[in-house]
């Protein structure tokens, strides 16, 4: 067992915070995709393949999906009334977003193959391609929106997502 302490995770007192850990959460979701294909390969598919499928899918199929929304609905619209700049970053940033659903569409497509995953000449392309775009998005993101935002949002706006994240959610907040 692991004696390390798990970090805490930020609420939705900190939006932001909340979309960074999201975007690690994110990453690690890749890494897990980029190792299930060598993994078929030296066990098959297997219950820990299996399981990581099913994490994998859920992870993209629901917690990203939230994650795009809380952005594009919440954070996006009131950046994009900044300046230019940021206008031209939410442009950049909502295109980067139709791109890595329509690759996940591919992914979840391959996922769905079960053992024949593990033949699957394309998968591995579809899998490397994905994961690169997701950290490249996420690294601009964190580097240059996030950051800004920080500067930006006033707390009334900040408690204001924090209430729309988790209403998305489903958890009732005081």
């Amino acid at each position: 067992m692991n004696d390390t302490l798990i970090p805490s995770v930020p609420d939705f007192d900190d939006p932001l915070g909340l979309l960074r850990a999201c975007h690690e959460r994110m990453l690690a979701h890749c890494d897990m995709l980029e190792k299930l294909l060598p993994h078929l390969a030296d066990k098959g598919f297997d219950e820990e393949a299996r399981n990581a499928i099913g994490r994998i899918a859920n992870y993209f199929g629901t917690s990203a999906v939230h994650h795009h929304q809380d952005e594009e609905q919440d954070l996006f619209p009131i950046l994009n009334r900044q300046s230019l700049k940021l206008a031209d970053m939410v442009y950049r940033l909502k295109q980067e977003h139709r791109e890595l659903d329509d690759l996940w569409a591919t992914v979840l497509q391959d996922l769905k193959k079960g053992p024949e995953l593990a033949t699957d000449e394309d998968a591995a392309g579809h899998f490397a391609r994905f994961c690169q775009r997701c950290r490249e998005h996420i690294e601009f993101e964190n580097r240059e929106l996030l950051e800004m935002a920080r500067h930006i949002l006033s707390s009334r706006q900040l408690q204001d997502m924090g209430d729309n994240m988790a209403r998305r959610r489903g958890v009732k907040r005081p």
